[in-house]
């Protein structure tokens, strides 16, 4: 606005832009006046639509409100609040938005005097207002935080209102902090989602809707949450060291296999944590909840390539140490017996550490299969040796046999000794 032309509309529409130098990220959002000219009286649905917006998205709402407006009762912002107030009201339920007030060319009179003149202004329109019945006796501080400043006129102490500006400008640093301008705002939406979620609303208002702003709340948490969840499983599924160990776990026993990919799942599942945080928390678990399910399922083909690796080398162990204890003279039964407590012992150390922390994965099908294929090994193995005795003692009877036979025939043939028989 140029002075020199005269005073006129300087904000169409809704204007945003980040605060430079301001921490954290703090977004600035300008609305059109509401007291200007340009649309006419009659024109107020985008005052209001305007109005609803600010209050859903923001944690601190300014007004503007000339000094000389104070104390009376047909003040350029009065109806501007009768709208936001009444706009609060059909959010059904209270966020805690901080009102600043910026009293605007201020008087002589100390602010001391005017700021109690306006609270009790705000608190008659807030009296007056028609409410829900469910907020009927909630009191303005449920709703609000009411702060009041003032700035002194530009034209004619300008280098004053600049002072003042730049100490007003220093309350919004670290604005969300406890004892901030928003310490205590609550239902919040996260940066992440900052974007979807004023899409969304906008849509809502602009059809005229009732804006339901925790069912809300919850539908940009859902539908954040699961982009997030999305994106960190497309990640894991891509992750180099995860690629190397399922290529791994399908050649052979891998060492600290349960330990590698808890720490990959561990990874993955804590990035969803971080980026998802801020969110609904119902939503935001059981995102997290079907994110790792899914994650189960991605790597549990390689726990199970790991277990039937480690079945097949115990089973191949015993095979070797029951040959040879057999070698070594050793009792079958016992050796047999032996030979199983030791490569179970040894499978069931090898399954644990391939277990991982995330999933409480059951290895009993793959333990009780190598026990029946070392049972079936133990037969297999006691037949052969009962064939290889069973041949041996034919054997040793046929000879038996052949010797006998000639000795027999032999010994009947020697002439008898007189005085025997």
């Amino acid at each position: 606005m140029l002075l020199e032309e005269g005073k006129s509309q300087t904000t169409k529409g809704i204007w945003l832009a980040k605060c430079a130098e301001i921490e954290p990220c703090t977004i600035v959002m300008d609305l059109e006046g509401t007291d200007g000219r340009e649309r006419g009286e009659d024109d107020t649905a985008f005052e209001k639509q305007s109005a609803l917006f600010a209050l859903a998205v923001s944690d601190i709402v300014l007004i503007n409100m000339w000094c000389h407006d104070i104390g009376r009762e047909q003040a350029a912002n009065k109806p501007l609040l009768k709208t936001v107030f009444q706009a609060m009201m059909r959010l059904f339920s209270p966020r805690k938005t901080t009102l600043l007030f910026v009293i605007r060319d201020k008087s002589r009179t100390p602010l001391e005097n005017l700021e109690p003149i306006l609270r009790e202004d705000i608190q008659k329109i807030w009296d007056t207002v028609p409410k829900p019945q469910a907020h009927k006796e909630t009191p303005l501080s449920e709703f609000f935080n009411v702060e009041v400043v003032a700035l002194s006129s530009y034209e004619e102490k300008e280098e004053q209102f600049k002072e003042q500006v730049a100490s007003l400008r220093q309350r919004f640093f670290h604005s969300i902090a406890p004892g901030g301008l928003a310490g205590d705002r609550r239902g919040v939406v996260p940066a992440s989602g900052f974007s979807f979620s004023a899409q969304q609303i906008w849509k809502i208002i602009k059809e005229n809707k009732d804006l339901d702003l925790p069912a809300h709340k919850v539908m940009v948490a859902t539908v954040r949450c699961e982009e997030i969840a999305n994106e960190k499983f497309a990640d894991f599924a891509g992750d180099e060291d995860w690629l190397q160990l399922e290529e791994a776990a399908q050649v052979g026993v891998v060492r600290n296999f349960g330990k590698k990919l808890s720490s990959l799942l561990d990874k993955c599942l804590s990035g969803y944590d971080v980026e998802a945080t801020y969110f609904d928390d119902a939503v935001r678990t059981a995102k997290r909840q079907h994110l790792e399910s899914k994650l189960l399922q991605l790597v549990h083909p390689a726990f199970q390539s790991v277990l039937g690796h480690l079945r097949s080398k115990a089973l191949d162990d015993f095979k070797a140490s029951l040959d040879n204890a057999l070698g070594r003279g050793e009792g079958f039964a016992i050796a047999a017996r032996d030979c199983t407590k030791s490569v179970m012992t040894s499978f069931d150390e090898g399954s644990k550490d391939a277990a991982i922390a995330q999933g409480k994965w059951d290895s009993s099908k793959v333990r009780e299969k190598l026990h029946r294929d070392i049972d079936a090994h133990v037969a297999s193995a006691r037949a052969a040796k009962l064939s290889e005795l069973t041949s041996k003692y034919e054997a040793w009877a046929n000879l038996t046999k052949h010797l006998l036979s000639p000795l027999k025939l032999f010994l009947m043939q020697l002439p008898m000794i007189p005085g025997r028989q």
